[in-house]
């Protein structure tokens, strides 16, 4: 990329945002790193995906951003099935994961269609793939995270032929927090996701990337 761009994090204060972060500082960009609460580590800038006013605040005083990787996320419900899970934690996984990231990209792509260039990454997950089955144990994650890959089809129907690519990334089981024993670390998966954030300009836009190709969801 000719000129430095700026990239922003959403749930950068540990784990995969975290180190997604640091990834994209390697590669030459600019990056805000955001955190749900003042004061985590990790993330100066705030920004509660589930807050429009927090959304909005943080919009306000970062500014122009041009590369966007939605990576907050909750995994509230494993061992539940769809017929016994508390509707209330599948309301804060779609809360969160679903319209969390809806939000955010309402905040900043408009301005990345308008200035002609752009990079939108949700990060998703296997579980809400039409094509292998919805993990049915959890549901509430599996349910948003399907949902998220239909967002991604329609905002990057919506910004075709702007400069701007919308993607989600599946990167698979990794090691944070919400999966402890995950095979894959933190750092792996974070190279997929940037790679996904610095595509090229003829690069693929509207689908769901695994091992940095399209897969079917």
């Amino acid at each position: 990329m000719a000129e430095q761009r700026t990239a922003l994090v959403t749930g950068a204060n540990r784990g995969l945002g975290q180190a997604v972060a640091a990834e994209l500082s390697r590669r030459g960009l600019r990056v805000v790193p955001t955190t749900r609460r003042p004061g985590e580590a990790g993330g100066p800038q705030v920004l509660d995906v589930t807050d429009a006013e927090s959304v909005r605040t943080a919009a306000e005083q970062v500014g122009e951003v041009d590369v966007l990787i939605c990576n907050a996320g909750v995994l509230l419900d494993p061992g539940n099935d769809p017929l016994s899970v508390p509707l209330d934690l599948v309301e804060r996984s779609l809360a969160v994961n679903l319209l969390g990231g809806w939000r955010v990209a309402q905040a900043f792509l408009p301005g990345m269609i308008s200035r002609g260039w752009g990079r939108v990454v949700f990060v998703s997950s296997d579980a809400g793939s039409y094509d292998r089955g919805l993990f049915t144990g959890a549901p509430g994650y599996s349910v948003s995270k399907a949902a998220l890959n239909g967002l991604t089809m329609m905002l990057a129907s919506h910004a075709k032929g702007t400069g701007v690519l919308v993607n989600a990334v599946n990167p698979g089981p990794t090691r944070t927090r919400m999966m402890p024993m995950a095979e894959r670390s933190a750092e792996e998966s974070a190279n997929e996701i940037a790679d996904a954030a610095t595509l090229a300009d003829d690069g693929p836009s509207g689908v769901l990337l695994e091992n940095g190709q399209p897969t079917p969801w």
